[in-house]
């Protein structure tokens, strides 16, 4: 894989895909995670007389039209701040290439608004390599789709190079995935029921111990035939978890399920929480969290681990009433004495909102990609650098 620090930048005109997908509430940044872990690169390539273009994505607009409210306007302004520098966000770039001079920078409007971005068009790769003599790509959270911005673009540019956050990215990951320090532990949790239930069929071949959080877990407990009431599962997947749970068992690898929940029957902040065991669930309600016994169950196995790869929530943290479980959790992966890798947005949220950010070794900025990674797949924009 070719990397940036390899190459000479000075006087060149530099286009970088970064991920710079951060949460915003009325239009300010609640986190800034991803803008910080793309700032080395930024700086480096500003430092060696670059001219750097800035391309990334906010949210999911509809393609082919503008719309303010995934406009980049409020990254670009936070970014000149933190370089102390002005970023000039630029809207029209595709037919006519900005003027930017070695040691300024400019960032270019939501690619998501460009026709065929998502279909990694031909034509719109074209039009983005010839914006530049080099493209660093660093947005390692967008790496496992081939887009035009994330793979198009590096097949036509006349170099392509990984900035530094991918390489460090890679390496954390390596050593997970070569010669991981056992016994190993995935917490894989969050929403996405049926994209990660896939990848928890490879994880378990590399696990020495697995803990599902939120919708799977209640898709692992329907499949021992346990009532979650209105609890968010996939119930065309039972059959899926039974065969995990089994495969599971047969190979030595520890599934350990809540033995107890909290549970409402509303999904809101203002929702009457109620602490029972999860053979108790009534079918009116939702698990939204773990429960005391179960967060003490998982505390006492996390200090046991030599590498802890977590990614996804174990209950709706976000809500007060149900934060208590993805808070025991993070505070019990601060004080593990292992390597611990924690990934994903929600992952990144969980770190921020109980401050355990410099307590976990290594924090990934990606959740799609880190899972393919270790699930032993080819990333598509790793994989156009020369990676495998």
């Amino acid at each position: 894989m070719k990397k940036l620090s390899e190459i000479d930048v000075n006087g060149k005109r530099v286009l970088m895909r970064l991920d710079l997908n951060v949460p915003l509430k009325d239009g300010k940044i609640t986190s800034d995670a991803r803008i910080q872990a793309a700032l080395p690169t930024i700086r480096y390539a500003l430092d060696h007389g670059a001219a750097v273009m800035i391309m990334a994505h906010l949210g999911r607009p509809t393609e082919g039209e503008y719309d303010e409210a995934f406009s980049l306007a409020p990254v670009a302004a936070y970014l000149g701040n933190l370089l102390g520098k002005n970023v000039p966000l630029i809207k029209n770039y595709l037919d006519q290439a900005p003027a930017v001079a070695p040691g300024d920078i400019v960032m270019l409007e939501n690619c998501r608004f460009n026709k065929g971005e998502k279909k990694n068009e031909a034509a719109l790769a074209e039009k983005y390599a010839a914006l530049c003599d080099v493209f660093v790509s660093d947005g390692f959270g967008v790496v496992h789709r081939a887009q035009a911005s994330t793979y198009g673009v590096a097949e036509k540019a006349k170099t392509a190079v990984a900035g530094l956050l991918i390489q460090q990215e890679v390496e954390a990951l390596e050593k997970i995935v070569k010669n991981p320090a056992r016994p190993l532990l995935a917490i894989v949790g969050g929403s996405k029921v049926s994209t990660k239930l896939l990848v928890l069929q490879s994880l378990l071949e590399k696990v020495d111990t697995l803990i599902p959080g939120g919708g799977i877990a209640n898709t692992f407990l329907a499949a021992e035939g346990i009532n979650v009431g209105a609890s968010l599962y996939e119930p065309d997947l039972l059959n899926d978890a039974k065969t995990m749970l089994e495969n599971a068992r047969a190979r030595g690898v520890n599934i350990p399920l809540p033995v107890d929940v909290v549970v409402a029957t509303e999904f809101s902040a203002d929702a009457k929480a109620i602490t029972k065991k999860v053979e108790d669930v009534a079918d009116n309600e939702m698990i939204l969290d773990i429960g005391p016994k179960t967060a003490e169950n998982y505390a006492r196995i996390i200090a046991e681990m030599k590498t802890v790869v977590w990614n996804g929530p174990v209950g709706v943290f976000e809500m007060a009433p149900f934060a208590a479980g993805t808070k025991a959790l993070s505070e019990a992966i601060a004080a593990c004495p292992g390597f611990t890798f924690a990934g994903g947005g929600d992952t990144i949220a969980a770190i921020g909102q109980f401050g355990i950010e410099d307590k976990v070794d290594y924090i990934s900025t990606g959740g799609g990609s880190m899972l393919e990674y270790l699930e032993g797949k080819k990333l598509p924009g790793l994989d156009i650098l020369g990676a495998y």
